[in-house]
């Protein structure tokens, strides 16, 4: 009896393994503006032969990543154009609005998720296709720019911190 109880547990360990490999690794981006730190964390999914970017629906938000939702924690003040992010925490998402356009999106991380804005970001084309998801945080004494690269595909958002 001991024998077929642990040939079922190995079975249902096997079975469910697949399941448990699904979950997409977590990265972090980190750089200080302002002297202040600034940190994203985001799931890495891999493209694994898909144009995730081009399926897209236009005018959905995007979560950038996988698994949880994607965080911005800041010890600064932030501008992205004309959307102020003053310091705390947040959820970040990207929409396409057209063919050609995507904005990055800020929503508050406490429990009203009140929208704060929405900056245009700059697409550009890398050299190399990124085969995992990554978010690259630049920083600098009081400017900083956010990049997302997947694919072939970048998305970049300068801003200011204070």
């Amino acid at each position: 009896m001991l024998q077929r109880n642990a040939v079922l547990a190995l079975l249902l360990a096997a079975a469910a393994t697949p399941a448990l490999a699904h979950a997409a690794p977590r990265g972090e981006a980190k750089a200080t503006v302002a002297g202040r730190a600034v940190s994203i964390d985001y799931g890495r999914p891999s493209l694994a032969g898909r144009d995730m970017l081009a399926k897209a629906e236009i005018g959905k938000p995007w979560r950038m990543g996988a698994d949880a939702a994607t965080g911005l924690k800041t010890d600064a003040d932030l501008t992205f154009g004309t959307v102020k992010v003053p310091k705390g925490s947040y959820v970040l998402t990207a929409t396409r609005k057209a063919e050609d356009a995507w904005t990055l999106d800020f929503a508050k991380a406490d429990g009203d998720k009140a929208a704060v804005g929405s900056a245009p970001l700059a697409i550009g084309t890398l050299p190399e296709s990124v085969e995992v998801f990554t978010i690259l945080l630049h920083g600098g004494k009081d400017k900083g720019e956010v990049e997302l690269q997947w694919g072939t595909t970048s998305l970049k958002a300068a801003f200011t911190g204070k």
